[in-house]
């Protein structure tokens, strides 16, 4: 099984001195001027940025080849300090086996809590991906994290990543994440059309779901509600970039993952990754809702971020993002490749936009230096 380095997530922590809710644009202070080079020197899948208490930046992410997550510290977004392994999985008293992607770190009441998805031991019909998503805690933002149980959050019966939390303004707290492709193939104009050209006898998909959290995250609350999927029509304004990697004959899979959660307003985007995370036609789209759980409706001008190279650029498989806000310019935050970098996914952060009508646009990707305003 290909190992997961997957899209640079990065996201502003949500609890500062107070615990700001929710993942609105959070207004954080580096030093005005200061500069960094598209793309940031760091080598990781899934990125996630934590703003602490501390006043400092903390950088986690998934790492090829390794028992859990590292992580990087900052002061300026500039520049990073190496602060090494901070959770280590695959113990003979964690629920964990590999396969550790996509970290997400939250500070709340004096304490971290990492959620993260990984492959579960427990597997007596020996699926090969069998993953699931894990909470552990520690009291810095450097661990070392300790599992909160020792047993996935929950067993929704198929594997499951990405996890991204939401902590809605009325307490709530909500988990997002994206049931695999494995084993689920799906009926849909798409697949029809790639058996009649020869290419894939089925497509497989995967979805992105939403479900309320117990308040001490032991659990979920009501069943796991559907909230994004692959258009089964081929004449849908989705459909052309979210099928790129099935069209293209990459491979017989439609990815919807990678999501995360923020609220302008009174109205929630997702943003959501699609296409095979290896390949260079991973790119992000967005949807809105009035509510946390949806219906949520995707936006017309998506991919809103995706490959520059038939422009002239150099930049590939841009995906799995976050929003954060710089000295209030909002920003995109996410992963990508380029010909320097090879096979390995790299952060770059653009400027975001979110016009007074609800449109959402990325200035990205691009390299080179970019300042703080």
């Amino acid at each position: 099984m290909t190992q997961r380095i997957n899209c640079l997530y990065l996201i502003v922590g949500c609890f500062f001195a107070g615990f700001i809710s929710c993942h609105r644009s959070q207004q954080v202070k580096p030093a005005i001027g200061a500069t960094f080079v598209n793309p940031l020197p760091i080598a990781f899948g899934d990125p996630f940025l934590l703003h602490s208490s501390d006043g400092k930046f903390y950088l986690y992410g998934t790492s090829d080849n390794l028992d859990g997550f590292k992580a990087y510290s900052s002061t300026d977004l500039t520049e990073w300090t190496d602060e090494g392994q901070i959770y280590r999985g695959a113990t003979p008293d964690s629920w964990t086996v590999d396969c550790f992607w996509a970290p997400e770190v939250y500070e709340r009441d004096g304490k971290y809590y990492l959620w993260y998805s990984a492959n579960w031991k427990e597997n007596p019909t020996g699926e090969e991906e069998n993953f699931r998503i894990g909470a552990a805690v520690a009291d810095n933002p450097t661990g070392p994290f300790v599992e909160m149980f020792n047993r996935p959050l929950f067993d929704p019966g198929y594997p499951i990543i990405d996890a991204n939390l939401l902590f809605d303004a009325n307490g709530r707290v909500y988990l997002y994440y994206s049931r695999c492709c494995y084993k689920h193939p799906v009926e849909s104009e798409v697949a029809e059309w790639a058996k009649k050209q020869g290419m894939y006898n089925e497509i497989e998909e995967s979805w992105v779901y939403g479900v309320e959290l117990k308040p001490d995250f032991s659990g979920v609350i009501g069943e796991p509600k559907l909230l994004l999927c692959p258009p089964a029509k081929m004449d849908d304004p989705q459909s052309e970039w979210e099928s790129r990697s099935v069209t293209s004959h990459e491979v017989n899979r439609r990815w919807t993952e990678g999501s995360f959660l923020l609220k302008q307003g009174d109205t929630y985007f997702i943003l959501y990754s699609s296409n095979f995370f290896g390949g260079k036609n991973y790119a992000v789209g967005y949807a809105v809702s009035k509510t946390p759980l949806g219906p949520f409706e995707k936006a017309a001008n998506n991919p809103v971020l995706q490959k520059n190279t038939e422009t002239g650029g150099n930049v590939t498989g841009t995906g799995h993002c976050m929003a954060l806000n710089i000295n209030g310019q909002l920003y995109c935050v996410y992963h990508g490749r380029t010909e320097a970098t090879g096979d390995n996914r790299v952060v770059f952060i653009d400027p975001m936009e979110i016009s007074d009508d609800g449109k959402l646009t990325v200035a990205g990707p691009t390299t080179g230096e970019r300042t703080i305003p």
